[in-house]
């Protein structure tokens, strides 16, 4: 099966094997966030007209990926992923995201604070992967830049005791954090 369309379980798993190490883990749960929140500010400098309202391409990339996580057959994680992902998305559209919270004025273009936090993320994302010594999931699987930030939030979810049978999945296949 196509892994666009597995359950969360499943793709958690899968996710997890390439994330074991705490520090790789702690650096996702700043690295993955700042990334959603940059692609929110690129891509809100994109709009159009749909019925008299002003829509945005990251808006709308919101809501295809929240009917995407809502899907995954874990109520919670998808609701819980989707909620953290609209608030930076909402961020992401606010006036001080528009100026780049003083950004702009290094370089005098409105994609630039965007193209920034953009590369702060994925550079921590990086550093995560030198420590746990190996490659990102999405090299293998780009289905893995979806549930990167499903993958924070159940971290998070996990450390406060929830989703307990999917923490015994992932311990028991992909084996316990280091």
């Amino acid at each position: 099966m196509i892994s666009l369309f597995r359950s969360a379980p499943e793709l958690m798993v899968q996710y997890a094997h390439y994330h074991r190490d705490r520090r790789n883990i702690l650096t996702h749960l700043v690295g993955i966030p700042l990334i959603v929140l940059s692609i929110g500010m690129l891509l809100s400098l994109i709009s159009f007209d749909i019925a008299g309202n002003t829509v945005t391409l990251a808006g709308l990339l919101w809501v295809l990926s929240t009917a995407w996580y809502l899907t995954r057959g874990n109520w919670l994680l998808g609701l819980a992923t989707s909620m953290v992902n609209g608030a930076l998305i909402a961020l992401a559209h606010t006036p001080d995201a528009a100026t780049g919270w003083g950004l702009t004025g290094l370089y005098d273009a409105s994609w630039f604070p965007g193209l920034v936090v953009f590369v702060l993320g994925w550079a921590i994302q990086f550093v995560g992967h030198i420590f746990e010594g190996r490659k990102p999931a999405f090299v293998d699987d780009v289905v893995g830049l979806l549930v990167g930030p499903m993958f924070v939030v159940g971290e998070l979810l996990m450390m406060a005791g929830m989703l307990r049978s999917m923490h015994s999945l992932i311990e028991a296949q992909a084996g316990a954090t280091r």
